[in-house]
């Protein structure tokens, strides 16, 4: 018996959607300033989309703006190499409200998701909310939020058809760059068929997916590199709910001048772990707050976990901010996974 295959499109409000298109289209024909942002401390699946976005807007006449409301220094060193990067603007360059047509935001759950760019909702600036979290609430003029698809970058790239716009190679590239990093590397159980049939169409319109993913997976600075390391020393196993864990300090950061983006492969070598059902690393922001990377291995819902904590995301990767100590956030996690 052939198996039923479940659609994303189906689980999509299709009046935000059109709704989205219809901004969009207006966009086009008006030249309007676009300002298309993605969430502090992106991922290639937010960044990606946006310069998707960008460069594809730019070619038909629209005065797009690609922004993260943070310090560009935030950004993946290994996502600053995609088309376009080179033209995103940080936190001391975003355009002022006034000047703003249109505000576009990618793979953000929430407002708080997009920094400093969240002011634009202050003062009333229209806007599209693009997301595929299960956890999203909608906060756009129009909010397309898509729970079924296995990365943001497949709601662009609807967009993008509807819209009728070509997928010129470095588009390809942004797209495939999402896309290949939200499925990990096509082995999530979000990768089906829809999912590999628009990797090859990618591939088929310019992306260079060896090229992509020795930038993606295999450069590491020697910061990063220093980082894992103390991170794996300090790595802990709690038996009975097996928890792997670890942390880093800020002061382990500064002493190799390096960011949180630096930080963001750790949780997922720690999912490797044979013994592991859940990996969570905990991070310190410039603010003083936690950032706590959770991933799942079987039968864990990360997800829920997070939601618990006041953050979101999906069943196998989530996370959540907390402003209480290392040892109570793992105390914390450990009593609800005992409990769940």
């Amino acid at each position: 018996m052939t198996p039923t295959t479940v659609d994303w499109r189906d689980e999509v409000d299709a009046d935000e959607l059109e709704a989205a298109v219809v901004q969009l289209r207006a966009a086009i024909d008006q030249r309007q300033a676009v300002v298309i942002a993605a969430h502090v401390t992106p991922d290639a699946d937010s960044l990606g989309g946006v310069l998707a976005l960008h460069l594809a807007l730019s070619a038909v006449g629209v005065r797009s703006v690609p922004v993260v409301g943070e310090a560009i220094e935030h950004v993946p060193a290994a996502l600053t190499g995609l088309p376009g990067a080179d033209q995103l603007r940080g936190v001391d360059q975003l355009p002022d409200a006034s000047a703003v047509d249109l505000l576009v935001s990618v793979d953000a759950a929430s407002p708080e998701r997009l920094g400093a760019v969240a002011g634009y909702f202050d003062v009333r600036v229209p806007s599209i909310m693009l997301d595929h979290h299960p956890s999203a609430s909608g906060f756009g003029d129009a909010s397309v939020i898509a729970p079924g698809a296995a990365a943001t970058v497949q709601v662009v790239v609807e967009l993008l058809d509807s819209l009728g716009l070509t997928i010129t190679a470095d588009i390809a590239s942004c797209l495939y760059a999402g896309l290949v990093t939200d499925t990990g590397r096509f082995a999530h159980a979000s990768t089906d068929a829809a999912v590999m049939t628009l990797a090859a169409r990618l591939i088929s319109a310019g992306a260079d997916h060896v090229a992509l993913n020795r930038q993606l997976y295999d450069t590491r600075s020697l910061g990063e590199l220093q980082l894992l390391g103390r991170a794996l020393e300090r790595l802990t196993y709690v038996a009975d709910v097996r928890l792997v864990h670890t942390h880093l300090t800020r002061d382990e950061l500064d002493a190799v001048d390096a960011g949180l983006a630096d930080t963001e492969g750790i949780v997922d070598l720690l999912r490797s772990a044979d013994a592991a059902r859940v990996a969570v690393a905990l991070k310190p922001a410039a603010d003083g707050t936690w950032r706590v990377s959770m991933r799942a291995r079987g039968d864990a819902d990360v997800g829920a976990l997070a939601q618990a904590f006041g953050g979101g995301g999906h069943t196998a990767a989530a996370g959540f901010t907390s402003t209480r100590d290392v040892d109570a956030i793992v105390a914390d996690i450990v009593a609800w996974l005992r409990a769940e």
